[in-house]
């Protein structure tokens, strides 16, 4: 395994208007003939099973732009496949235009031709969305490789909440989105977080219970009877006295999964706004101690490493990134304080 601490260096693009100019198109062409196993599927299925290089989504809007030929007609997503057909695809990749570049500085850990490794700063919205319509991640990589406007999600594979820190792998090529999305799908991306956490934990162990949206609160995710199954693995790294550093390892992708977790057996995060509840300053601590636990703006959760097997390569790759100044200085005072 090749193992890659932090060593970013801030792309930021230059200032004033972007360029208006786009990337020169590109296309995808290939030649195939539909085994006889297939026989009986839908052409769309049969089509992804041929190419699982590409999203389904993706091949079916080339087979409805006629972009497909199946011995020289155009088929419908749902013509039934009786193997042994010959296809021919020339398609030019789509640009998708709703969320426009915007001149945002990013600290790339990693980058190569099939993808780029980003340390998202505490506070950048991933995508954009209601009240969120710009200065996301989003756009930032737009504005880095205007290429990424083929890609879906501007290449996003997974996401972190707007105050998580940490690392994000981007993809670069519809092919490798794919690849990656289907890896983390298959859990074959590893991800580990940092957090601490109000309360004095013992000792680590798994939360397995299920994640739903909240019954009352909409934008809130709950432990639900009724929820999606979620497993968050966790073990101490320091102990404090009425702190924890623990290392954070996820089973599942839940929304909010390890903030709603945490919360759940009792040692909700640092600052957390939503599962945290009132701050809690310790009986005695220094003066210092009080005022970090105060003054910290954002839930203290910080993506450490992440790990994967390169689309393109083959390799098992590992990235990883220590906390924030933020998270620093709130650990430095919780070291300081007596115990």
């Amino acid at each position: 395994m090749a193992s890659r601490r932090l060593s970013a260096r801030s792309i930021a693009n230059p200032p004033g208007p972007l360029p208006t100019a786009e990337a020169p198109p590109e296309f995808r062409s290939h030649a195939l003939t539909l085994p006889r196993a297939d026989a009986g599927l839908r052409f769309d299925r049969a089509l992804a099973r041929a190419l699982p290089q590409y999203s389904r989504a993706l091949l079916k809007s080339w087979i409805e732009s006629g972009a497909v030929q199946v011995d020289g007609r155009a088929p419908r997503p749902r013509d039934k496949v009786q193997g042994g057909e010959e296809v021919r695809i020339e398609a030019q990749l789509a640009t998708q235009t709703a969320v426009r570049p915007e001149a945002i500085p990013l600290a790339v850990i990693h980058e190569d031709r099939a993808l780029i490794i980003i340390n998202k700063p505490a506070g950048l919205v991933v995508h954009p969305g209601a009240g969120n319509a710009r200065h996301t991640l989003q756009n930032a990589l737009l504005a880095l490789d205007p290429k990424l406007a083929r890609v879906p999600r501007a290449g996003l594979v997974h996401r972190l909440d707007k105050d998580t820190s940490g690392l994000l792998v981007v993809a670069r090529t519809p092919e490798a989105h794919a690849a990656l999305v289907a890896a983390l799908a298959a859990r074959e991306i590893g991800r580990q977080y940092l957090a601490v956490c109000t309360g004095a934990m013992t000792a680590g162990g798994t939360v397995d219970e299920p994640i739903g949206r909240h019954r009352i609160h909409r934008t809130r995710m709950a432990v639900r009877a009724d929820g999606r199954r979620a497993v968050t693995r966790y073990r101490i790294v320091q102990r404090f006295r009425a702190h924890t550093l623990v290392r954070v390892e996820l089973g599942t992708g839940r929304t909010h999964q390890i903030r709603v977790h945490l919360a759940h057996i009792g040692f909700p995060i640092v600052g957390d706004p939503v599962y945290g509840g009132r701050r809690r300053i310790p009986a005695g601590c220094a003066p210092e101690l009080a005022a970090a636990l105060r003054a910290f703006p954002r839930q203290a959760l910080h993506a450490a490493l992440l790990e994967l097997t390169h689309p393109t390569t083959g390799r098992r790759l590992e990235w990883q990134a220590p906390p924030p100044e933020d998270m620093q200085r709130l650990l430095e005072a919780l070291r300081k304080d007596p115990t």
